[in-house]
């Protein structure tokens, strides 16, 4: 293959991403207006409804518009040989191949980040405060904004130059001590994520004392779940969106409740919704999905070793001096196909987890109640009830609304 076939190849991927998932979103829009099943006939009064359908068509359109202006930035880009002109203002920094790397993918993020925060202002500050979402201050956002830059240019900046560096001294062998690292890493987060991470951004208090609190040990002790603290975070400081959420394995489990979680569900609801994270943790779901990404990211890598030192890869993109860096951007696009795949197959692993931490909430508490509370979280969060089936199969890494109800009702 020659270089020039090579470019119009990795612009046929991009185009053709792009095109699968625009027709899936229109698909999807078509469904909006569907009637809504009778099980589900008690989540919208008619005119919550008719804001529902409001809110999805207005993300819809959002998304259409914003994902063409990408497109067109991200072509552009290549048509005029934007990754070798990034590469040369890189070089004339350093020739240290590490530093040049991390001045590259520098650029191209930063530059990404800021391209992108208009958009992403315009769907918290417009779409997000329309429909009663947005609780976020454009201080908060902008501090956001920092602190992810900072913590992207640390931490994925780290990962980088290590990976560089053992490319440098092991060549296509890198992938090995690259897959080490990076499982090190996934674990780390697993394990530490609500210690380390979350408190960077919002602030996280033990459940007080109380009623609510009283039944959710209860129920831990008589599932035989060691729960060394529930913690609520404040979620309300950005969104009136609700959610929950397991995170990490052994003395560093934790459960943790949004404040708005506590505020839209009766005490019942809360703990069907604390009884389904459980049964993630009793299913070994938690370290299932830990192996399966390690083993995926191993996959990736070794994938990456056999391409990364071709130089038809630099060539391709214009860049005279092949290096890592350039190779693993023309790699993640040929891999981009590979990736979807992979991502369909997690999705369905991850809609089967779902069912079965539905059943154990069944099993153990009260399937009604969960019922409830997915019925009060799917009317306050204006979600969808008649998505398209082809979305569902490659998109949700839940089952829809409709199938859990039926599943929990069976």
């Amino acid at each position: 293959m020659t270089p020039n076939a090579l470019f119009y190849l990795l612009i046929l991927i991009i185009v053709i991403v792009f095109l699968i998932d625009s027709l899936l979103d229109f698909l999807n829009a078509r469904h909006y207006n569907n009637q809504i099943p009778e099980e589900l006939a008690n989540v919208y009064p008619e005119e919550e409804y008719q804001k529902s359908i409001a809110y999805k068509m207005a993300n819809y359109k959002f998304k259409l518009v914003s994902s063409i202006i990408s497109l067109a930035i991200m072509l552009l880009f290549f048509f005029l040989d934007g990754f070798a002109w990034v590469d040369n203002i890189a070089r004339s920094f350093s020739d240290n191949s590490i530093i040049v790397g991390l001045l590259f993918f520098g650029i191209i993020m930063i530059s990404s980040d800021i391209l992108s925060t208009p958009a992403a202002y315009y769907k918290i500050f417009t779409i997000e405060e329309k429909f009663g979402f947005n609780k976020m201050s454009i201080r908060t956002f902008f501090i956001d904004k920092i602190k992810s830059i900072i913590m992207m240019i640390i931490v994925g900046g780290g990962l980088l130059a290590l990976i560089i560096w053992f490319y440098q001294i092991t060549g296509n062998s890198f992938w090995v001590y690259a897959w080490v690292l990076v499982s090190i890493f996934t674990l780390s987060m697993n394990m530490f994520y609500a210690k380390l991470i979350v408190p960077i951004f919002n602030k996280q208090t033990p459940l007080e004392s109380g009623e609510l609190r009283d039944t959710i040990e209860a129920y831990s002790k008589k599932v035989g779940f060691r729960l060394k603290d529930i913690f609520v975070i404040d979620g309300s400081k950005r969104s009136t969106k609700a959610n929950a959420y397991f995170s990490g394995f052994g003395s560093e489990k934790r459960i943790t409740l949004y404040d708005t979680l506590i505020k839209d569900l009766d005490k019942e609801e809360i703990v069907a919704v604390l009884a389904h994270e459980v049964g993630h943790y009793k299913k070994r779901h938690v370290i299932i999905n830990l192996a399966l990404s390690i083993v995926l990211t191993g996959l990736t890598l070794w994938f990456l070793s056999l391409f990364i030192a071709n130089p038809l890869l630099s060539e391709a993109l214009a860049v005279k001096t092949p290096s890592f860096h350039i190779g693993l951007i023309a790699f993640g696009i040929l891999y981009s196909p590979i990736s979807e795949i992979t991502g369909l197959i997690m999705n369905i692993v991850s809609r089967a987890f779902e069912y079965q931490a539905d059943n154990y909430a069944k099993n153990t508490y009260n399937n009604e109640a969960l019922i409830n509370s997915l019925k009060k979280l799917s009317k306050n969060n204006l979600s969808n009830l008649t998505p398209h089936p082809a979305m569902v199969f490659i998109h949700y890494s839940h089952p829809t609304l409709l199938q859990r109800i039926k599943n929990l009702r069976k």
